[in-house]
């Protein structure tokens, strides 16, 4: 598929982003075909600030669909060459601390003079005001700060955190929905503006239940293992060979589940026959489900619950995630072809449109430091002499 059939292939990207909550926004956008230029210093180190090496496989699956362009943005001559730039972009990224954008001269209002159509996507610790405004944040820190910790875990063994940067991820993908809805937005208006979210507010987003749980029945949530902390019986039980997520909640399920198992008795039993009686005996009947989850293997558990329509499936390691037949089929694992390290799999998106496709294979590969920066200059019509001067003097 060319780039030009995919739905943002007409929009161009400013990337400036760092660490993985803006690249994780900006991957959005460059997947599904914005033409997107990553904008890092000259002679940034080999490793970044995520702790990956540029040739590692966190930074190539974080950075591929982009041209790369190492620009000084510290100089005038880089400075003004950004804003060559960002007068004909339409997007511009960036998730520095708060008030680095301002020190540099690349904030929105700047920008905005030149370029009023200009859609301008941030992300923070904490947001961009407020009394935390200029701190730095990271995802652990927003994940403790969010309420996530303490509600992870087996009970009892102290706050946990979650095992994927879960506010990065969520704080970037919420960008990218604003800027699309601002790009929507700007299609009736004309005008471009600044979308911002922050990793605090992001995981605070993702509470869901568990906040509105507190603001409405004024209950705070606990931590509740492997245990649906309001769905019950719902949770992790051993079987012959291993172990299986069931999902029972809810009577119509329960029902199933209990007929499917041979155990009727347990619907009619006054300690489990309600949701009420089954949620304040949780730890009684869970203990009963083990009892009989566990004579017989997984497979059959699996194969035996699915077919009553009551949810349940293996635990796997992730190496047995990509083995898997469903997830094969799906195509989560996407090559991309690197001039220097070969082929690689990359993480695919998960959205499916469809006419527009994800393509089969990664656009570009992620981009070497500054890898197409004299194309790019070229295309803001410096020619070669100018462009050497440019690199002696350490603006690119």
């Amino acid at each position: 598929m060319s780039i030009g059939s995919l739905p943002l292939s007409r929009f161009t990207v400013l990337d400036l982003t760092h660490a993985r909550a803006g690249p994780t926004a900006v991957r959005q956008l460059a997947d599904w075909g914005a033409k997107v230029i990553k904008i890092e210093p000259p002679g940034t180190p080999a490793n970044d600030i995520t702790g990956s090496r540029r040739e590692g496989f966190d930074f190539q699956n974080l950075h591929r669909n982009k041209r790369g362009l190492s620009l000084n943005l510290k100089t005038k001559e880089g400075l003004d060459i950004f804003m060559k730039l960002a007068a004909k972009a339409d997007v511009i990224v960036e998730n520095f601390r708060s008030t680095v954008k301002h020190r540099l001269g690349v904030d929105y209002e700047s920008v905005r003079k030149i370029n009023p159509r200009i859609v301008y996507g941030s992300i923070s610790g904490f947001g961009q005001t407020g009394p935390y405004a200029k701190r730095p944040g990271v995802d652990q820190i927003a994940q403790g700060m969010g309420g996530l910790m303490t509600i992870t875990g087996i009970p009892g063994q102290g706050p946990v955190r979650v095992g994927i940067p879960i506010d990065d991820l969520c704080a970037g993908i919420l960008l990218a929905q604003g800027i699309l809805m601002a790009l929507l937005e700007r299609e009736t208006s004309g005008e471009g503006q600044w979308v911002h979210t922050s990793l605090l507010e992001a995981q605070i987003f993702m509470l869901d239940f568990q906040a509105s749980r507190w603001l409405q029945a004024g209950e705070v949530a606990k931590q509740a293992g492997n245990d649906h902390p309001t769905g019950i019986p719902t949770g992790l039980f051993p079987t012959a060979d291993g172990q299986i997520n069931i999902a029972a909640s809810g009577d119509n399920l329960y029902k199933r589940f209990c007929e499917a198992a041979g155990v009727p008795h347990l619907l009619t039993d006054p300690d489990y026959a309600t949701g009420p009686a089954r949620s304040k005996n949780r730890k009684k009947l869970n203990e009963v489900i083990a009892e009989i989850t566990k004579q017989r293997p997984s497979a059959y558990w699996i194969e035996l619950m699915n077919e009553v329509g009551v949810p349940c499936g293996p635990v796997y390691t992730i190496d047995q995630v990509f083995g898997d037949p469903q997830v094969q089929h799906l195509e989560m694992a996407r090559p991309m072809d690197h001039a220097r390290l070969g082929e690689l799999k990359v993480v695919g998106q998960a959205i499916n449109m469809m006419r527009t496709q994800e393509p089969a294979r990664m656009r570009l590969a992620t981009p070497d430091l500054g890898q197409h920066t004299d194309e790019i200059l070229g295309e803001l019509g410096l020619g070669k002499g100018a462009i050497a001067e440019l690199r002696a003097r350490q603006v690119i």
